[in-house]
């Protein structure tokens, strides 16, 4: 029988806590007999959600006390320092002491990654961690980081960046030579800041599948696994690209309801609709990982449901199972990155 995986779960964290995580990591473990959990939170609410949940499962969920939660909008710093019993915190040092594989948690961005990075540390040879999720593409689905960890990066952390992302493709993903791309204002040599170009210099001369420097429209048209930038760039492009296919979905159903006619094209292309939907569901995507810890943290959204919560702790299990941060370690010190200009 294979050892079995076990996860921390802030199970208090995000928009609605215990009723959607719950409900979520049940669906999981029916599908997955080899995890166990760790919910972390106040113990009442939670046995309150677990009180209708089948035996076989139930012997799998221990519940661990926290007696505070970090709100949404808590300055990273007071988290940190004033709430050491937070579900948040109680998760991660789960992890710390070797008790869970990996912790998941739609908590306050922030509060996590300066909980994380506290609590874990950085890997050997990383400088800061980031944050890394899938955004879907035109060939399925393209990796994109930093997006929001570091409002800015030099030429070696982008470097790291990159590195770190090409770990995740490879191992998470099954993409056996993952193309990695460094965002810039335009393909050519000449383009971009001194940083950019020093990155791009040492990135290919770097063992991973470099394709060079990518444009803007060229983040979701499947021409790179992975798009490396900082995370001030990184997050207004992700939240570009999420108001973009908001408007045009309202566009879309403005129109369809603007006359019989469309309303009767609406019903015929309804299949369609659908599919295209299913391919850009957001909650397919949910689960932003903090790459460059000693450690596997994964970032569900804080209004995510239950469908979406479920694939941030799927996203959680195949990097513990995996051992991304052991590989991205290793990646790391094959590389020769030079040094910073002073």
């Amino acid at each position: 029988m294979s050892q079995r995986l076990t996860l921390a779960i802030d199970a208090m964290s995000g928009d609605r806590g215990p009723s959607v995580v719950v409900p979520a990591v049940v669906e999981l473990l029916r599908d997955s007999a080899d995890v166990e959990l760790a919910l972390v939170g106040h113990p009442g609410d939670i046995e309150t959600h677990l009180a209708t949940v089948p035996s076989g499962e139930r012997s799998r969920i221990r519940v661990v006390p926290a007696s505070e939660v970090v709100t949404m909008d808590e300055p990273p710093a007071e988290a940190l320092r004033r709430k050491r019993d937070s579900s948040m915190r109680v998760a991660i040092n789960l992890v710390k002491s070797g008790e869970a594989r990996a912790c998941v948690s739609a908590g306050n961005t922030g509060a996590l990654m300066a909980t994380a990075r506290f609590v874990l540390k950085t890997l050997p040879g990383v400088d800061r961690p980031a944050i890394l999720s899938a955004i879907p593409s035109a060939d399925g689905h393209t990796h994109m980081l930093d997006l929001g960890a570091n409002s800015s990066a030099t030429a070696r952390q982008l470097c790291e960046f990159a590195v770190m992302g090409a770990v995740v493709a490879h191992d998470v993903h099954g993409l056996a030579q993952p193309r990695v791309g460094l965002l810039n204002i335009g393909t050519e040599e000449i383009k971009g800041n001194d940083v950019l170009r020093q990155a791009h210099q040492w990135l290919r001369s770097s063992t991973l599948n470099y394709t060079g420097f990518v444009e803007g429209d060229q983040i979701l048209s499947g021409d790179v696994d992975v798009v490396v930038t900082d995370g001030f760039t990184g997050n207004v492009a992700l939240k570009t690209i999420e108001g973009v296919a908001r408007t045009l979905a309202g566009i879309a159903r403005e129109e369809f309801r603007r006359s019989p006619a469309n309303r009767l094209m609406a019903l015929v292309a309804s299949p369609m609709l659908r599919r295209l939907a299913a391919r850009v569901d957001p909650r397919r995507y949910n689960g932003a990982t903090l790459v460059g810890l000693n450690g596997v943290v994964v970032k569900s959204h804080g209004g995510a449901d239950s469908v979406a919560f479920a694939n941030a702790v799927r996203t959680a299990m195949l990097e513990a199972r995996k051992g991304v941060p052991t590989q991205i370690s290793e990646l790391l010190q094959a590389q020769d990155f030079g040094t910073e200009a002073t």
